[in-house]
């Protein structure tokens, strides 16, 4: 049963925020970002999109997305540096300006969501060759990059080649090698962390930039939001039995649009009833407790208070 807390917050959930202290504002599908000079003061809101539409909110969600990453962060900074300097909110990350490459690299361990999709049409859009005959959800003998372009909100971002990467001039060869090696040992760690707390680490997207010729990764990692993971235990005899696997994850959504309100992203934006909205965010609360082994404490109330008080406690207000 999803903690009664989730619900309780529903009222006080943060959609997006104006503070004109911290600098020039973007608003993206889920953080709103503020630039000054040489820093960013990220704020991860509690929207949530899906299929390049921003739906509604969950309660915690910015709070958890943003802690979960810090975790992340802190585990692989041993394989590329990243661009935290400070988390003043459990919302709130303050970071190194870095001019950010246009291009997700998508890490894949499995046939499955819109890869499975276009497989299953015949679309090879990242000119991989898979070979024929493969199941849904079947693992890759080894984990494969699907790069897409990182469009701006309320555009599609769309799949595109290694090789095109390069051709169109996105990003240099030289920046794609080493974003690529960054890429899949971030992704090794989190598969080994998963593995331990009985979960599978699918796929997930990295977003890279520079300062000076400096790589880092930036943005997000290892969430629920940008990645998937299903729980270990069953997934043999799910994929045995054709049967979807057990996730924690934003694709439970994605689901329930396709199946239950025939939205893949066309059409009429559909309502989000507040009972998928309250068990989407416990998926992602078992996400992170599961991956972290830590409890995450639920402070009902108002976000956007805490969230000022504790910008002018750093002096960012």
């Amino acid at each position: 049963m999803p903690d009664a807390a989730l619900s309780q917050q529903l009222p006080f959930t943060l959609q997006r925020t104006q503070f004109s202290a911290l600098g020039e504002r973007y608003e993206g599908k889920v953080r709103d970002t503020y630039a000054l000079r040489d820093r960013l003061v990220l704020i991860t809101t509690d929207r949530l999109s899906a299929f390049d539409h921003v739906l509604t909110t969950l309660p915690f969600k910015g709070d958890l997305l943003n802690q979960l990453a810090q975790f992340w962060f802190k585990k692989t900074a041993h394989v590329v540096k990243n661009h935290v300097l400070d988390v003043p909110d459990p919302c709130v990350t303050v970071a190194r300006k870095a001019k950010p490459f246009a291009i997700e690299f998508v890490v894949r361990a499995y046939l499955t969501g819109s890869l499975w999709r276009e497989y299953d049409k015949g679309i090879d859009a990242y000119g991989l060759k898979l070979p024929p005959g493969m199941k849904r959800d079947q693992k890759f003998d080894k984990p494969i990059l699907t790069p897409s372009t990182k469009a701006p909100k309320g555009q599609h971002d769309e799949p595109i080649s290694v090789a095109d990467v390069v051709k169109r001039q996105v990003m240099s060869q030289r920046d794609v090698d080493r974003a690529t090696e960054a890429a899949m040992g971030l992704f090794a760690v989190g598969q080994q962390q998963a593995a331990l707390q009985g979960l599978i680490f699918v796929d997930t997207k990295y977003e890279f930039g520079v300062v000076g010729d400096e790589l880092l990764v930036i943005d997000e990692m290892h969430t629920p939001d940008s990645s998937r993971f299903w729980l270990a235990a069953s997934y043999a005899e799910r994929f045995a039995k054709g049967e979807p696997q057990a996730m924690l994850d934003k694709e439970n959504l994605r689901q329930w649009l396709i199946n239950e309100r025939g939205f893949s992203g066309h059409g009429a934006l559909p309502q989000i009833p507040d009972e998928v909205r309250v068990g989407l965010t416990q998926k992602y609360l078992d996400a992170y407790q599961q991956l972290t082994g830590s409890a995450f404490s639920l402070k009902v109330g108002s976000v956007e208070e805490r969230l000022s008080q504790n910008l002018k406690r750093a002096g960012l207000i």
